[in-house]
This record gives C-alpha cells, structure tokens and sequence, in this order.
C-alpha cells in the first residue's frame, strides 16, 4: 500500500463465543486510524481506569469518535472527567463487553 489507503480488516471472534465477526479500518497515512483492536488477553491486563482512547479501542472506535461520544454524555459506559481528560473505570467497560471480572 502506498502512502494513503484504507485496509480493512475482519477478525473472527467465535473462538472466544462472541460470534460476530469485528470489522477494523485502519486508515494508512492519516490521523484517523485506530493503532489496534484489543483481544481478550488485553482487556484482562487492563489497570482500574483507562483513558477514553483505550475505551474506545476496546469498542472498536476511533480516538476521535471516542472523545465526540464522552463530550456529548453518550459513552456506552460511566466517564469520569478529570480536568480536561476523561477516564472509564474498567469493571464497566468489561461488564458492557460481556467480559467476565477476574477474581481474586
């Protein structure tokens, strides 16, 4: 690919029971692309709170449609505003992704 382009890209996700395939664009030479979807494994090594970019990546959004949703109140899960940077608490996002918390 050269300079510019889009590549798309299909992952399956039964292995992990979620059925439906995840559709990712990474835009190739611009500032609108995602750098990757998070798997499981990545979502389980996940701190107490995250930033809003690593929210969004884990719902397969773009970092600009991330921060247009927590401005306007209608991020899938609780965001919590600290000055000017916005944070979800973890325990949310994976409950909303369906993934179980790991205990003890």
């Amino acid at each position: 690919m050269g300079g510019t382009g889009c590549a798309m890209l299909e992952v399956s996700c039964s292995e992990q029971g979620w059925g439906t395939p995840v559709r990712v664009d990474v835009e190739v030479g611009g500032l609108h692309r995602m750098s990757h979807a998070l798997d499981l494994n990545d979502l389980r090594r996940l701190p107490s709170v995250v930033d809003i970019t690593t929210a969004g990546r884990a719902l397969g959004l773009s970092r600009t449609r991330a921060y247009e949703l927590a401005k306007l109140g209608e991020f899938p899960c609780r965001v919590i505003r600290i000055g000017e940077s916005y944070r979800v608490p973890t325990a949310e996002l994976l409950r909303l992704l369906g993934v179980e918390l790991p205990t003890g």
